[in-house]
């Protein structure tokens, strides 16, 4: 007996699929809507103190600079590829720094000294201007990706750790009990209740450094490397081409409200599904 091309398992699909194009459209409403305002500002700003149009342009210089102007099409085309080697350097650093972020939280929940030891050692660290430290990892590591992509992992390691560590020590005593009624050993009170405790905190920090990943990305490329839109934006201003630097913090600015958005729109159904809010 075949079973009916509409049934229950159809109709979950369905509302999955539904729920999914309406995570979708509110993640493009509200990212469409944050840059009407960043665009509305930035407008006012330039008018407001009547700031030179030769040096400070506005949203639609940028567009005409990148969609009307002669030179258009190169000019897109340099901006694109400086933006893939950022988003390569920054990605690499985020994804690196975060898995570090989580294996050390896991450590220091598990190994109570293991806080004493790195936690002054990550303050430590963080502390350090990145100014200041971009040149002695571009030292030791050399100009190429590795520099940057641990430049990126540190901007991005601290805040993870910071709020996993909160996250996993934010679990209720009565889940313990319960589980160390049972006998649970450390390792299996960590996976059933302390890490889906430490979700949210996770996807909060995760928001929160994908932004700064860029922007350390983009520091490293400025001082260090000589590539992505670093480099692009100080070659830029010291050959007086504003309508290029500009464009560049566009495209950072653009991406860093998409990738906040993503992380949020992903957060949504991952914790509604685990019971910490609506879908």
């Amino acid at each position: 007996m075949r079973r009916a091309p509409w049934g229950p398992t159809a109709r979950s699909g369905a509302t999955h699929l539904r729920r999914a194009g309406g995570r979708l459209a509110r993640t493009c409403a509200v990212s469409v809507s944050t840059l009407a305002a960043i665009c509305g500002l930035w407008q006012g700003a330039i008018e407001l103190f009547h700031l030179s149009p030769f040096v400070a342009k506005g949203p639609v210089a940028v567009y005409d600079f990148l969609a009307t102007s002669p030179s258009a099409s190169a000019a897109r085309s340099t901006l694109a590829s400086a933006l893939l080697v950022t988003l390569r350097d920054a990605g690499l650093g985020y994804l690196g720094g975060s898995a570090v972020a989580l294996g050390v939280a896991l450590g220091v929940a598990l190994h109570r000294d293991v806080a004493q030891t790195v936690m002054p050692v990550a303050i430590a660290l963080r502390s350090v201007p990145l100014v200041a430290l971009v040149p002695i990892l571009t030292l030791l590591l050399g100009q190429g990706l590795l520099a940057v992509t641990v430049i990126a992992g540190i901007v991005t390691f601290f805040p993870t750790l910071v709020n996993v560590v909160a996250g996993l020590r934010s679990a209720p005593a009565q889940a313990f009990d319960l589980l160390a009624a049972y006998g649970a050993s450390e390792r299996a009170v960590l996976r059933k209740v302390q890490l889906p405790y430490a979700l949210p905190a996770l996807f909060a920090s995760a928001r929160i450094a994908a932004p700064g990943a860029l922007l350390g990305a983009i520091l490293a490329e400025w001082l260090a490397t000589g590539q992505g839109l670093g480099d692009l934006m100080v070659t830029s201003s010291s050959t007086a081409d504003y309508s290029m630097l500009w464009s560049a913090v566009a495209a950072i600015t653009t991406v860093s409200i998409l990738f906040y958005n993503a992380v949020g729109a992903l957060e949504r159904p991952v914790l509604a599904r685990l019971g910490f809010g609506g879908p």
